[in-house]
């Protein structure tokens, strides 16, 4: 037994899975101590985690409110993030009072509040946290601050089965999005507008809104954004009986929402595909379909849509396989009272207790006899996920390379692309970016800081202001597209006067130490900087 828990705790650490732990421990050290040392030492941990854009670092002569208030929103937003919605609420409500006046940080504070009380089904709170929201993002007159938290109000009503009030904010919504000129932010209110028609019955203005959303995300290259909005628009096209176009946006949909990882999408779309099969009496295609979505939910820990998998399933299986279906009928019956049943809850959980139990006084009584047969499983583990680390590891330096050359060829086209007619919204974006290339090579050129935080004071912004901005109308990190120009510039360099030592052209761009410039350079270019110049001679 003592050896199969070493192989545990082996697997576990190369799996990552400490990193959840090691907040845990950082953030429960704050509350004890409240000091400056172990609210850096917080964020330094975030920032490894790439969790915020740039690193946060507070000053030693810095007021103790500003520091629980900042140091508790962000565990707020990083125990959301890791889907442990009553944490994030604890944090988070902690936080709302040291924000005494009405600022962006509050309206952010309630923004969150609100978005954690959905996921909490405590929708009456949500409503009110949203609506306070608002109120301060109308006093800071910012339209696409206000948009948002419109739109979060809008989806909070939308939870609580109320789409008539939802309707009137998101409308509302839609109105300041236009005024703000924010095209991604519009993208995501449309998005909403559909879901709310199809809730109210107007299926054709359900397409309507999704395929002007799908345009939008179209248009800025927002992938899995895109994948959304045909799923919004299957939806909506099965509720005007269109099955055969259904049936070929879902498909697409899904092919999407697998590439994007939006799992839980994913498996919703898998639902709505089985009920469509069912309606044109394809059973065992809905079979297929309603399997893939349990699955998926089962893993994910979601009942709500985990019931609507096994009633599929129930209904497919009833003129195919009669002894199926009663097994899920079960299933089905099982999960609906434990939705609604807190006793039926605490049933299950005991039952699972007691069962573990004789599970592990099992092994304990063949430990003696399996010994051998332990060292040479774990070791085949162990081996398997070793290799399995290095795969992810090799794919991860694949995905980063692809989106960072993806940048680098955006700061190219920016350079050889003058003041175009073009689109307004692109248009819009791509000055944007411009004016972030020009300070950030500014500053290059002069040898000033040239972090979001830097960027964002040259452009005459706040640095949350800045980057919510940047990502809106971009889809990009401004960390990574900060890096993007760097990169862009050493390439040029070392190509244009061969010359030129690597050192210099590390300096050039930004980094004091040569070393991590070449380390930097290869994940973008997978080569060093002196083979690189060697290929381009």
């Amino acid at each position: 037994m003592k050896l199969r828990l070493l192989f545990i705790v082996i697997l576990l650490c190369i799996a990552g899975g400490a990193s959840a732990d090691d907040a845990d421990r950082l953030i429960a050290d704050f509350d004890r101590k409240a000091d400056v040392a172990s609210a850096n030492k917080f964020f330094e941990f975030l920032d490894r985690r790439e969790f915020t854009d740039s690193k946060i670092v507070f000053p030693s002569a810095v007021h103790a409110d500003s520091l629980r208030q900042q140091t508790w929103y962000w565990a707020a937003e990083w125990y959301y993030d890791c889907q442990n919605y009553s944490l994030a609420r604890d944090y988070a409500k902690r936080a709302l009072p040291l924000m005494r006046w009405p600022n962006l940080d509050k309206s952010c504070c309630l923004n969150l509040l609100g978005i954690i009380h959905v996921r909490l089904g405590d929708f009456k709170t949500a409503v009110e946290y949203a609506k306070r929201c608002v109120d301060i993002d109308i006093r800071l007159n910012d339209p696409d601050r206000v948009s948002s938290s419109l739109n979060t109000l809008a989806g909070a009503y939308m939870a609580a089965n109320q789409p008539q009030d939802a309707e009137r904010y998101i409308l509302r919504g839609l109105e300041y999005a236009e005024r703000a000129g924010n095209p991604s932010r519009k993208a995501v209110l449309l998005g909403m507008a559909s879901e709310i028609y199809y809730k109210l019955g107007d299926y054709s203005k359900s397409v309507d809104y999704a395929d002007r959303a799908y345009r939008l995300d179209s248009i800025g290259g927002r992938e899995a954004k895109m994948a959304v909005r045909l799923s919004q628009k299957g939806t909506a096209l099965v509720g005007l009986k269109k099955y055969a176009e259904a049936e070929q946006v879902l498909l697409k949909a899904i092919a999407g929402l697998r590439a994007s990882g939006n799992v839980h999408s994913l498996a919703i779309d898998l639902n709505q595909l089985g009920f469509l099969m069912l309606r044109q009496d394809r059973e065992r295609e809905a079979v297929g379909y309603f399997s893939q979505a349990a699955s998926l939910f089962g893993k994910m820990g979601d009942l709500y849509n985990l019931v609507n998998s096994h009633k599929g399933l129930y209904e497919s299986y009833w003129s195919i396989n009669p002894d199926s279906a009663r097994i899920e009928l079960e299933h089905f019956n099982a999960l609906r009272d434990s939705l609604y049943s807190t006793a039926t809850a605490d049933a299950l959980a005991r039952y699972k207790t007691e069962f573990d139990t004789d599970r592990l006084r099992e092994e304990v009584e063949q430990i003696h006899s399996a010994r051998h047969r332990d060292i040479v499983v774990g070791v085949c583990v162990l081996a398997v996920v070793m290799l399995a680390g290095i795969v992810y590891h090799k794919r991860r330096m694949r995905r980063y390379r692809a989106e960072m050359l993806a940048l680098i060829r955006d700061v190219e086209r920016l350079d050889g692309t003058p003041e175009p007619e073009e689109a307004p919204t692109e248009a819009a974006e791509n000055s944007f970016e411009r004016m972030v290339v020009d300070v950030v090579r500014q500053g290059l050129a002069s040898g000033d800081d040239i972090s979001v935080s830097a960027i964002a004071s040259r452009l005459n912004l706040g640095e949350q202001t800045f980057r919510r901005r940047f990502v809106a109308e971009t889809g990009k990190q401004p960390k990574t597209f900060v890096m993007a120009i760097q990169m862009e510039m050493a390439a040029r360099m070392l190509t244009s006067d061969a010359s030129l030592p690597v050192a210099e052209v590390a300096r050039a761009c930004g980094f004091d130490d040569a070393s991590a410039f070449s380390h930097a350079f290869k994940k973008a270019y997978s080569c060093s900087p002196t083979q690189f110049r060697q290929k381009r001679a």
